[in-house]
């Protein structure tokens, strides 16, 4: 089944057996000097980002980085990471695209599972010192050879360019990480064939061209603001990418403004904070929103305050994505979360026995298409997909007749807090050691910010913690600061069902004031 899908993607151009570094030097030749990437102290024209991702290339490989190898990357919004992209996609090396805010508990995890054999940060960012990160992560995985700062030891990877063999275009060229139910990311992988046809294809769907400015406010390590179309469709359609440092308004506005940016991506909790500090932004065309449900009562106010239109996207790092278009009815654009990008996505909505549902019915997405995986890096997930290779997102859609979406909920005990996806297990597992706590349930609750925010549920053991000594004892195991409980509530004991798992949908009930 899978050579013939391959077939067949090929034989109908969703895959070109190109690779991405070859595409920079396309991207080069054609755009010449016109200006590629900005950042807060670099303008870089396509034939320089080119020319740099060569010279980076070579002094990977005369550091031993060799084809095959993998890299975590954990940087924030700066030139050099689209740099080192390209640079490693160039060698055949492939990038781990680790987030900022992950600690010690998700990086060192990353480098075991990846092996990777080098590990490339800042050296503070947002206040926190990388460098005892990487200290840590070295003395515990033996495989990092390598620990390379930006702007300091990564600006010295720099030699002069030497031939190259490139890399197989069906061969992996970066990893993204899974929202995870475990907990702790799975990795991705992403081929060149594949991530080509999505931001390829994603810059087409947003129309996108030589005049379009994209500021790449969310983290770019993110699959939306990096192909969806991100900064490598921009990058393909010839515009300029704009990588900010954040995507607070006191940061992100004047950017736009002084780059005369057309199209840029939020979640919604930026959306409501975008919109409680509205300003006239005439440049800006387009507002992407995804990560999490856009609430229709939010999406009505995006074009009026914001003075631009707004598209919906609901996707997934494993692959597929739905769009809402620029030419859809109005109540399309802010009631769904859009229709598959592609001709070739295919999808199934099904029920909890995995029969079809009927039409207009919620069930879980199931899908299978040109730019969707078949499977996890050294990942035993069975029932992740089906024997015919459609991927289980886990995520309860309803579809309308025109094909458009409609996101009702996750299968999965997952928290969306404001695009970043908490696995409620995990951090139950963590407090679970703390001495002042008998049980715990982690659930969401509704927050006009952020969409959902985590609260801990509490039976207490010799008196009841407080919420700073359990955020204390979750940074000290390594968790990432976005997993840390945003809410306590102690109780006697926990709901449970009538086969004794804790009920969370009556304890959520129970918290909202609900019967």
């Amino acid at each position: 089944m899978s050579e013939a899908l391959d077939a067949r993607y090929r034989a109908e151009g969703y895959w070109r057996g190109r690779t991405l570094g070859s595409l920079l030097r396309d991207w080069a030749q054609k755009y010449g000097m016109r200006t590629a990437l900005v950042d807060a102290t670099t303008r870089m024209s396509y034939v320089e980002l080119s020319a740099r991702a060569d010279r980076m290339a070579a002094g990977l490989v005369k550091l031993g980085i060799q084809r095959g190898d993998r890299v975590v990357v954990q940087l924030p919004n700066i030139a050099d990471f689209v740099v080192l992209c390209f640079a490693l996609f160039r060698v055949g090396a492939a990038p781990v695209l680790a987030l900022p805010p992950h600690r010690l508990n998700e990086i060192r995890h990353l480098c075991q599972l990846s092996e990777a054999v080098a590990y490339v940060i800042p050296s503070r960012h947002a206040g926190f010192d990388y460098r005892s990160l990487a200290s840590a992560v070295v003395a515990e995985v033996p495989s990092v050879r390598h620990v390379l700062v930006a702007g300091e030891s990564l600006s010295d990877v720099d030699e002069d360019p030497v031939a190259l063999d490139e890399p197989d275009p069906s061969s992996v060229a970066l990893y993204l990480l899974s929202g995870g139910t475990t907990g702790l990311p799975k990795l991705i992988p992403r081929t060149h064939d594949d991530y080509a046809y999505n931001f390829r294809a994603s810059a087409e769907v947003c129309e996108l061209g030589p005049a379009s400015v994209y500021l790449a406010a969310l983290p770019v390590a993110h699959n939306f603001p990096l192909g969806c179309p991100g900064v490598f469709g921009t990058l393909h359609a010839g515009g300029t990418a704009v990588l900010a440092s954040s995507p607070a308004p006191e940061v992100a506005f004047p950017l736009i403004h002084q780059e005369k940016v057309t199209i840029t991506a939020v979640v919604p909790p930026l959306a409501l904070l975008w919109l409680d500090n509205a300003t006239s932004l005439p440049s800006l065309r387009l507002l992407q929103v995804g990560g999490a449900k856009l609430q229709p009562e939010v999406a009505k106010r995006i074009t009026p305050e914001l003075g631009c239109a707004l598209q919906q996207v609901f996707g997934m790092a494993e692959g597929l994505l739905n769009y809402t278009r620029l030419d859809d009815p109005q109540d399309l654009v802010l009631t769904t979360q859009g229709r598959p990008m592609s001709p070739a996505d295919e999808i199934r909505i099904v029920d909890s026995s995995g029969d079809p549902v009927a039409p207009g019915e919620r069930g879980e997405l199931l899908t299978r298409g040109p730019y969707t995986i078949r499977g996890y890096f050294r990942s035993e997930q069975p029932h992740s997909f089906t024997p015919d290779g459609f991927y289980r997102s886990g995520d309860l859609v309803r579809q309308l007749p025109s094909g458009h979406l409609v996101v009702e909920g996750r299968v999965k005990d997952l928290i969306n807090r404001g695009g970043d996806k908490i696995a409620c297990d995990e951090v139950e597992n963590h407090l679970l050691g703390h001495p002042q706590v008998r049980d715990v349930a982690m659930v969401a609750l509704p927050d006009r910010i952020l969409g959902e925010r985590s609260c801990a549920v509490v039976v207490p053991r010799d008196g009841a913690p407080s919420l700073a000594s359990l955020k204390k004892l979750l940074i000290a195991q390594g968790l990432a600061t976005y997993k840390l409980p945003d809410q306590l509530v102690v109780v006697d004991a926990l709901p449970l069902t009538n086969v004794g798992k804790v009920d969370k949908q009556r304890l959520a009930a129970q918290l909202k004031g609900e019967r």
